[in-house]
């Protein structure tokens, strides 16, 4: 096992956020979240339900800091030196009188950061209270400034490299999306459906495996189908129901979105006009994406066919995705929605998801799309028809 990338590619990414480092002050960066411990890296390991972060200076780390157990990852998942790995004791695992984030201040205290002006992910899902509260009590005399997303928004255009790893990904998304296809059903169950989705997931293809993605495969059929993200049950598949699935697919903890809709039996009226308005809206949205775009205005392209229509749909359609872990894929950056003013990058990419959600039923169609020069590009090629089985 090696890297998921060369050398050189981590190098350029560790370049990019110590630029932005140099241009806030910061004289080191304490990350908490997986995701961008990964991109800048490649650290891959289950490893972050326990204490766990990268400190990155400016000269000397990155240094990957977490439990001894699982240091021994970082050998052959990164170019890491033993120096740049610093493991705390198992013994500090789950205790409530110490933490392991005092053990690994007293380390940072003893190399020079001990009145380091520090930033941190204020927001990140594993960095806890409590971690913060044990890093800023060993180092008294450092000053903390929340850099939250700093790691985040170098990881919004992607290289090539990504791309193409984000386009095997793809792959494995059309055929997770096709095993929904083809099991949907009247009589089978939710779960039955979903194991063989997720198997496909996790099988990909002959030259690509596959990752489990970072969000949970979903199924929305039945009551559950006028929410957005339930999860699946043991119930069967019902003739007269329309089922959404939303899928995706993940290779090297890059991931790609798919949602796609199942009617079981003769679509009815107003899923027929629904799905008219929400491939056209696609398109609308489609033809506006390019780089250079205000985010904003590509909401406002699938805006307009809403009000041609007379539907509303209240959440943002679409954010940036890519590296993840559970419990989310998204790169929580860029998103569109209204009067939103980011500007969209060339080789940006991001999952465009328009989720209809109705008094008793929903649909979802999506696309994970690379953001180019002059226009955008669908990594997956899959049918955009609500597909009816049986009807």
């Amino acid at each position: 096992m090696a890297p998921a990338f060369s050398k050189s590619e981590y190098e350029s990414r560790l370049a990019r956020v110590r630029a932005e480092m140099a241009a806030r002050g910061l004289d080191a960066l304490v990350i908490g979240d997986a995701d961008n411990i990964n991109w800048l890296t490649g650290y891959d390991a289950w490893s972050f339900y326990t204490p766990q972060m990268m400190l990155v200076d400016m000269h000397d780390g990155p240094f990957w800091m977490g439990r001894l157990m699982d240091a021994g990852a970082a050998s052959f998942t990164t170019y890491l030196t033993p120096a740049q790995v610093v493991p705390y004791p198992e013994n500090l695992v789950q205790r409530t009188d110490t933490h392991p984030m005092a053990y690994l201040a007293e380390w940072m205290a003893g190399h020079g950061f001990a009145k380091a002006r520090i930033g941190y992910e204020s927001d990140s899902y594993f960095f806890t209270p409590r971690a913060f509260a044990a890093l800023c009590s060993g180092l008294p005399d450092a000053s903390f400034v929340d850099a939250d997303l700093l790691v985040n928004w170098q990881r919004l255009v992607k290289s090539e490299a990504e791309l193409v790893v984000m386009r095997d990904a793809a792959r494995i998304a059309e055929a997770a999306m096709k095993t929904a296809w083809d099991g949907a059903r009247p009589g089978v169950r939710q779960c039955d459906l979903m194991a063989d989705v997720t198997a496909t997931q996790i099988r990909g293809m002959p030259d690509a495996g596959g990752d489990m993605p970072a969000l949970h495969p979903l199924i929305l059929a039945g009551e559950a189908a006028k929410t957005a993200h339930p999860l699946w049950t043991d119930a069967r598949l019902e003739d007269g129901q329309t089922i959404a699935f939303e899928l995706g697919a993940c290779r090297r903890r890059y991931n790609v979105g798919l949602a796609r809709t199942v009617h079981l039996g003769t679509p009815p009226d107003d899923l027929r006009r629904t799905a008219e308005a929400v491939e056209e809206g696609m398109a609308a949205v489609m033809a506006s994406l390019k780089s250079g775009v205000v985010a904003g205005d590509v909401h406002a392209a699938w805006q307009g066919v809403l009000d041609r229509y007379g539907l509303e749909k209240p959440s943002r359609i679409g954010y940036s995705i890519g590296v993840g872990y559970a419990p989310d894929w998204g790169e929580r950056t860029l998103s569109f929605r209204p009067q939103e003013p980011t500007v969209v990058p060339e080789n940006a990419v991001v999952h465009v998801i328009l989720g209809m959600w109705m008094d008793d039923w929903g649909m979802e169609l999506s696309e994970t799309l690379h953001v180019r020069r002059d226009d955008c590009l669908r990594l997956c090629d899959f049918p955009q028809h609500v597909h009816v089985v049986g009807g």
